[in-house]
């Protein structure tokens, strides 16, 4: 027999850390190769974490709700035969280093060893990684009961205890910030109560909570302004009805509009690469790739951003090809971590729900966002060398939030007047 450590696997770039939230199989329990034992969920999406190999789950090393690092041993699989391994394959451990070399880089060094807490007298639950940094920074464990922690419950977070050291000694009393990077629930507060009785009271889920503190934290933080645009896509809606049929029977696709709309986007953010930026701090940072993110409604009613990689790249039929294929996954829950990282601008159809318009709230740390309206009938001015007349055309409204920190109206206005053009301007005779 032997015994293998499964461990929290890499989840994409930027992804350090998850949240257990459902256990799937109970020690004792048989587990084949490739089967889900957990469930996990990061600040973007939920994930299931696979076995690598069959065999009898004998140890669970973390319970739900527990906060567990990339790299972690979450539990131990006993399995026949010795052509398991108890050590992490090469990604997960270069992984776990990258880690901790993060954790260090931000870390102070200590002058000498600090002896152990102990945690054994309170009552909060603290990580390991929290109490690995508290030992070595010289936090008692009086002190980090009192820090403020913005994690599930009020739980203390990396950030937390690492803001704490950072500001030590400089403030009288220190309360853990939130910022516009990692916004997150806040503290426990007390249920409210129902005067008449014919209230029904129910806790936000957890991803409402982050969906909340991220949108508080934009507003915190962006200086909104919006530009808006009515456009002409009489054509797109003509060369849809055309093609539709023809596309799904030979790419087993079905063509939507959002496809198109992210092809102009694309195109604009070429022409106007002043757009495709983020801010951190007092400095601007210019993105290589066009990454647009996709807003997706889940089966809750939850929100949630996946990311079409290098945008720009992709033709139309590989453009559809990945808007289905991320939205289908988000309606079912399959999304991975990756899939939400990287985004640098975003667009999200509300004419989908019928809103004429909108206006949006910024995706941090990206600096604007766009809206696509409904598609309607309307009656319009039609200009003709042989006069003016009016025709019954398909218009919507593309309404376009920017930061105005970093995108002046000039800039940001004629961004969607750029993407309105290449919709006006799509060829009713395009070949697919």
């Amino acid at each position: 027999m032997a015994r293998f450590e499964l461990r929290l696997p890499k989840m994409g770039e930027s992804v350090a850390e998850a949240t257990i939230t459902n256990w799937l199989k109970e020690v004792g329990d048989k587990i084949e190769a490739d089967e889900a034992v957990l469930e996990i969920a990061t600040d973007k999406v939920d994930s299931e974490v696979p076995s690598e190999v069959s065999g009898i789950l004998i140890e669970k090393l973390f319970g739900k709700d527990d906060l567990v690092q990339v790299g972690q041993t979450i539990a131990i699989i006993e399995t026949e035969g010795g052509g398991a391994t108890a050590v992490a394959d090469s990604e997960v451990v270069q992984a776990a280093a990258v880690v901790e070399q993060s954790m260090d880089a931000v870390k102070e060094s200590v002058a000498a060893p600090v002896e152990a807490a102990d945690f054994s007298g309170s009552d909060k639950f603290f990580s390991p990684l929290v109490r690995n940094i508290a030992k070595e920074e010289g936090v008692s464990v009086a002190e980090l009961e009192s820090i403020s922690g913005t994690g599930k419950d009020g739980r203390v977070t990396k950030s937390d205890i690492l803001d704490y050291v950072q500001n030590k000694g400089a403030q009288p009393v220190v309360v853990a910030q939130k910022t516009a990077s990692a916004p997150a629930a806040s503290a426990q507060r007390t249920a409210p109560v129902s005067l008449t009785g014919g209230d029904e009271i129910v806790e936000m889920d957890r991803m409402r909570k982050l969906i909340s503190g991220y949108m508080v934290a934009s507003v915190q933080t962006s200086a909104h302004v919006q530009s808006f645009i009515e456009v002409d896509v009489t054509n797109i809606v003509k060369w849809r009805e055309k093609n539709k049929v023809a596309f799904e029977k030979r790419e087993g696709e079905k063509l939507t509009y959002t496809p198109i709309f992210m092809e102009a986007v694309a195109k604009a953010i070429k022409d106007f690469p002043g757009m495709n930026i983020s801010v951190d701090g007092d400095f601007i940072v210019k993105k290589k790739n066009i990454n647009l993110g996709m807003a997706a409604a889940l089966p809750n009613g939850n929100l949630i951003v996946p990311v079409i990689k290098n945008a720009d790249q992709l033709n139309l039929v590989g453009m559809a090809k990945a808007v289905n294929d991320l939205g289908n996954r988000a309606k079912m829950g399959k999304l991975k971590p990756d899939d939400t990282q990287g985004g640098t601008y975003t667009v999200t159809n509300v004419g989908t729900f019928g809103s004429v318009f909108g206006t949006p709230i910024i995706n941090q740390p990206q600096v604007g966002i766009l809206a696509l309206g409904a598609i309607r009938k309307m009656p319009a001015v039609i200009e003709t060398p042989e006069g003016d007349f009016i025709g019954i055309r398909q218009k919507m409204f593309l309404s376009h939030s920017y930061d105005h920190r970093v995108v002046d109206g000039a800039l940001g206005g004629s961004f969607v007047k750029r993407v309105a053009e290449y919709l006006e301007a799509f060829d009713v005779n395009r070949d697919l």
